[in-house]
């Protein structure tokens, strides 16, 4: 009767150790094919990838941008008479800031609170302010 006993235990150890390794067989399955899935995926994104950067370098040429700017836009070449010499510039506008100053932004605002020259004009102000 124990001999019984022990061979049905042992038949149901044989048998939970069939489910066992048939359910990691299965698992291994259904990773292999996500792994198969993920795979196929990578190689369409990096044929994506090929084909928008022949696309860019096709759209990238010289002579295409070129043909694009002549046809939209009324941009001339320059020609060689429309340089000027350097003895043509005007001068050199005044110095607003020291270079050696730590806080340049508050020396301008100094300047233009009555600290320092009240005529020093910007960029932005045409003719010293007049309009």
């Amino acid at each position: 009767m124990i001999i019984r006993i022990v061979h049905l235990i042992v038949v149901c150890l044989f048998v939970a150790a069939a489910i066992h390794v048939y359910q990691i067989k299965f698992d291994s399955t259904v990773e292999a094919e996500r792994l198969a899935k993920i795979r196929a995926e990578i190689k369409r994104e990096r044929n994506a990838i090929a084909a928008l950067r022949s696309e860019w370098a096709r759209l990238d040429t010289p002579a295409r941008i070129q043909d694009l700017a002549e046809r939209y836009t009324k941009l001339k070449q320059a020609d060689a008479i429309q340089y000027e010499d350097l003895g043509r510039l005007p001068e050199r506008p005044p110095q607003i800031v020291p270079m050696d100053a730590s806080d340049p932004i508050a020396v301008i605002i100094e300047n233009a609170e009555g600290g320092g020259d009240s005529d020093i004009t910007t960029g932005s102000v045409p003719n010293g302010g007049a309009r």
